[in-house]
């Protein structure tokens, strides 16, 4: 059983993603993966986000109405995305977790960077034959190394120009395939347990409490400063997570 302390953290954290995540729509996996890294260790993290992940982007992804062009558009990469999985969570038996704790820090740092910079990538639809599966590739291998779904895949849905509906339902999509991809992966190298499965479910119930704190907040804050802010605390949240693999800070 985990000390009082970490499920402190553990309860704070999800609340707060599931609020970040209710504010922007996306954030839910990148802040709990971040803060719980810090406090335990990577694989605890990437278990315990499973559940309270599934269950919110499965309603982000089936919400919309666009889910048929969605799937014919983007299908290859998402099967991609969701197929490779399983090859970089082989990484966790046999890389130093220190090692792949310092390239999530580097994948929140990019993602933040990227954001904060306002740099908008494009891509021609006639590139989205070859490119979808290849970064489909780069995105599942990444998952599966590190727990984020982030870098590159959500770059690359905002390069197609989907609109913003589309945008929002397509990031569900992926999301949720992803931690499906990630449970049967993180289940093969035998890294759940009882404990963390139990834990991430009790954990869906402060996530989904941030998810109506964040709406609420999302009518009366200005998006744009609080996507501001939060990209701003996910650039030095890397950079913590980077220095604790580093030199063994905790």
């Amino acid at each position: 059983m985990y000390e009082p302390e970490i499920i402190a953290v553990i309860v704070f954290t999800f609340l707060l993603a599931g609020t970040v995540k209710g504010v922007i729509g996306l954030g839910l996996p990148t802040v709990s993966l971040g803060l719980i890294t810090v406090a335990t260790d990577l694989t605890t993290a990437m278990a315990l986000l499973l559940i309270p992940s599934f269950a919110t982007n499965l309603w982000q992804a089936v919400v919309g109405g666009n889910g048929v062009a969605i799937l014919r558009r983007i299908w290859p990469f998402l099967a991609m995305a969701t197929v490779t999985v399983w090859v970089g969570a082989t990484a966790l038996t046999r890389v130093d977790l220190n090692i792949l704790s310092g390239l999530l820090g580097s994948l929140l740092i990019a993602y933040a960077a990227i954001n904060l910079g306002g740099i908008r990538i494009t891509l021609a639809e006639r590139h989205e034959v070859w490119a979808g599966p290849l970064i489909g590739t780069a995105n599942g291998v990444l998952t599966g190394m590190t727990g984020s779904f982030v870098v590159p895949g959500v770059m690359f849905l905002q390069a197609i120009g989907l609109p913003r509906d589309m945008l929002v339902q397509a990031m569900g999509m992926l999301f949720t395939v992803s931690t499906v991809a990630l449970g049967v992966a993180l289940g093969g190298n035998d890294f759940l347990s009882a404990e963390l499965g139990g834990i991430s479910a009790w954990a869906l119930a402060p996530a989904a409490l941030g998810m109506v704190l964040g709406q609420k907040i999302r009518q009366r804050l200005s998006e744009a400063m609080f996507r501001r802010v939060f990209f701003i605390a996910i650039l030095l949240l890397g950079g913590y997570i980077i220095a604790s693999a580093t030199f063994g800070l905790r």
